[in-house]
């Protein structure tokens, strides 16, 4: 009776502990309710023996019971005819039979109590293979729920890291305006330089000469005879 232990010991252990060491929780339901469907193969196997068993002594209790009641008729009838020596052969018979029948009862208690027992074992087994596949149902399906939610984490993850890169990109762009803008300034404080120089380089010509210098200029030059 291994089977009967083992299965014993299935039944008492946690099954979220068993899955709880499984490295594939997924694998280790299927497996399970696998080695439940053979071990439920082999019990009602079992049972049935054990009820073929039960219904064998019954059946010779049975013949048992028929033949002393048949023993006890026959007694009657031979003292009805007068005929206390085959009363006697007859009751002798019976005695026998209820000896018999002591044996045959004790037989039949045992058998039967076991077929019991194995009726019950069977049922229960029945009952919790049924109550495995639905819990395996729901169990597969929050395992497919928890796979989906590492599944979203790693994008959302994934999302992240790309978020820091389009972050990192943002800032080398504002850097970037900001050394184009340094560009042009410095290129407009050039031009205006330039162009202050070029205007008061013009201005020098474009001033009127001062008439009293004028006029001193002219008579200096005649002093010299340079007109």
């Amino acid at each position: 009776m291994g089977i009967i232990s083992r299965f014993k010991d299935i039944m008492a252990a946690n099954i979220n502990a068993l899955l709880d060491k499984a490295e594939d929780p997924e694998k280790m339901i299927d497996q399970t309710m696998r080695n439940l469907t053979k071990d439920l193969a082999e019990v009602k196997k079992e049972t049935a023996a054990v009820m073929a068993d039960e219904n064998r002594c019954k059946r010779e209790l049975d013949e048992c019971n028929s033949e002393i009641a048949k023993m006890q008729a026959y007694a009657e009838k031979a003292l009805l005819a007068g005929n206390e020596a085959d009363a006697m052969k007859f009751l002798t018979q019976k005695n026998q039979l209820t000896a018999k029948q002591t044996s045959l009862q004790q037989t039949y208690d045992v058998a039967a109590a076991n077929a019991m027992k194995m009726r019950q074992m069977h049922d229960k087994l029945v009952n919790d293979i049924n109550e495995l596949n639905s819990r395996r149902d729901a169990i597969k399906a929050k395992i497919k729920v928890a796979k989906t939610q590492q599944r979203l984490n790693e994008l959302n993850s994934t999302i992240t890291d790309s978020s820091s890169s389009i972050s990192a990109f943002e800032r080398m762009e504002a850097k970037a305006n900001s050394m184009l803008d340094q560009a042009n300034a410095m290129s407009e404080l050039n031009l205006t330089e330039a162009d202050s120089s070029v205007d008061s380089l013009a201005a020098k010509y474009d001033a009127a000469p001062d008439a009293s210098v004028q006029s001193e200029l002219e008579a200096l030059k005649a002093k010299m005879g340079l007109q």
